[in-house]
């Protein structure tokens, strides 16, 4: 009975404790907009779910693929379920984005969330200068993440592929969900690889590492952007290394910035 009473205290404690609060009022939130965001996934669904014909067309058109390259399909319902899975996750997308947007217009006003920032010593996100500066820059590295995805290294590596399949005599045919799935993964990766700046100067900002701990332990964040290369980039080396060696790039170049402008202690 004792210990059943001491594990019924601890949780108590817990829930009471401002990471406790915030988890309930998170609860809370998601209970009270439910319909709301049931209602924003199922038109985001419905309204991308229209688009993808049109999206998929477009990947697949002869100017987008090497030469002698055909897209397949395998099973009857192959391209209906690629056409769901890309309209689910656009709709998880849009539903995540408003989340985030509204975590960051109330959460800053929530007390439990104010107190546990207050026990980590950190301030709360307010619209100041340097939380626009902030946001523009995800936004701008994730579009030039992307632009680089498509613009370059998509195209290498696909025309590297075929190559290397055609000089060993095979035939070039690529499944649809493949080959989209491909092409995904490589953006995504590149979006969250080219975000290495910001991650890097706000560690620095927030005085959770100082700049002689970073450059302390350089290799072991080289061999992490790797490691996470591999992780989100398609499983061959060339892919590994152009998705990796970006983020590297970017890292020390957020290193320098740092040394420049002072931002944090060195």
């Amino acid at each position: 009975m004792s210990e059943d009473r001491s594990m019924q205290d601890s949780v108590q404690n817990l829930l009471d404790s401002p990471g406790g609060q915030i988890l309930n009022d998170g609860a809370k939130f998601l209970r009270n907009k439910a319909k709301l965001l049931s209602f924003l996934f199922i038109i985001s669904v419905v309204a991308a779910f229209s688009m993808t014909k049109s999206l998929v067309s477009w990947l697949i058109d002869d100017n987008r693929l090497p030469e002698d390259v055909n897209i397949i399909v395998t099973s009857p319902i192959e391209f209906i379920l690629l056409q769901f899975q890309i309209a689910v996750s656009f709709g998880l997308v849009v539903i995540t984005v408003y989340l985030i947007l509204e975590l960051v217009r109330k959460g800053s006003k929530n007390a439990a969330i104010r107190e546990r920032l207050a026990e980590l010593e950190l301030k709360p996100p307010r619209f100041s200068l340097v939380f626009v500066t902030t946001v523009m820059a995800i936004v701008t590295l994730g579009i030039a993440g992307l632009l680089y995805s498509w613009n370059f290294l998509t195209p290498m590596i696909l025309q590297y592929l075929t190559d290397d399949a055609q000089n060993a005599g095979l035939t070039t045919e690529w499944r649809l969900s493949g080959y989209v799935g491909f092409i995904v993964n490589l953006a995504l990766a590149c979006i969250v690889g080219f975000q290495a700046p910001v991650v890097t100067i706000l560690t620095l900002r927030f005085g959770i590492a100082t700049r002689q701990q970073i450059v302390q332990y350089r290799k072991h964040i080289w061999f992490t952007a790797f490691v996470l290369g591999a992780f989100l980039s398609p499983p061959d080396p060339l892919s590994l290394f152009l998705v990796a060696m970006p983020v590297v790039i970017l890292f020390e170049l957020a290193i320098i910035i740092d040394r420049l402008t002072n931002i944090s202690n060195a």
